[in-house]
């Protein structure tokens, strides 16, 4: 039986990497107290690292505390969370979709650089299409060959519209990515369209992007200085 868990995280509206642990916990409704922790006036800020050095040695968010347990990156709070709670299907039950989940996974985890320098995470805007270069458009096209394989796989014919059929790990880790298709106006085939559709349905992402678009912090490393077609941010 694990104790209640604590994520710290940051800015709802920014931090993509604290959105993926919250929606997986608000998602499977697992009992979880919240610190949230704004970000500095960079992601460098060394006071703000301070602050976090309590819950995470390396002073990043996310970072999961389950009694004297430490967790922190993404990936291995999600296998902490699964390993804590076995009856829930954290992860895919079949294995070769559990395979594959983990697979795309660590594969978000650790690419699609260009795409995340390019566009950062921000809720609160919405920015005009344009040409954003072979890098990017190169990030476009895997994560879209990613979701389509997996839902033609494995999430068709479930009837349910996320990757593996019903939500998962491997769904928060590819959310904010979700976020940044529609906050930059990236062209995506109508399958993947449909995918990013379902991550904004979700009532565990509704209820952050709720908080997120009530927050007035800017994080300067965020703002692009591009035409914004759409302010969401009070």
């Amino acid at each position: 039986m694990t104790s209640k868990l604590t994520l710290v995280i940051a800015n709802k509206c920014h931090s993509s990497w604290s959105m993926r642990p919250w929606l997986l916990l608000t998602h499977f409704k697992i009992p979880f107290e919240e610190v949230l922790i704004p970000f500095g006036p960079t992601f460098d800020d060394p006071q703000w690292k301070a602050k976090v050095a309590p819950y995470n040695p390396a002073g990043k968010v996310p970072a999961l505390v389950d009694g004297e347990i430490r967790a922190w990156e993404s990936i291995a709070i999600m296998e902490h969370v699964a390993d804590a709670f076995p009856d829930l299907a954290i992860w895919p039950r079949d294995q070769a979709a559990r395979t594959l989940a983990r697979s795309i996974a660590s594969e978000m985890h650790s690419g699609f650089s260009a795409l995340r320098s390019a566009c950062p995470c921000n809720l609160g805007q919405r920015h005009p299409p344009r040409d954003r270069g072979p890098a990017v458009a190169a990030d476009v096209a895997r994560i879209t060959q990613i979701w389509n394989d997996a839902r033609l796989r494995f999430g068709k014919a479930t009837g349910n519209p996320f990757l593996f059929g019903d939500f998962c790990a491997a769904d928060a880790m590819f959310a904010p990515v979700a976020t940044r298709f529609r906050t930059y106006s990236i062209e995506i085939d109508p399958a993947s369209r449909a995918y990013v559709d379902a991550i904004y349905d979700l009532p565990a992402f509704q209820s952050w992007r709720e908080a997120a678009l009530k927050e007035t912090w800017i994080v300067p490393e965020d703002e692009t200085g591009e035409p914004v077609l759409e302010d969401y941010r009070p």
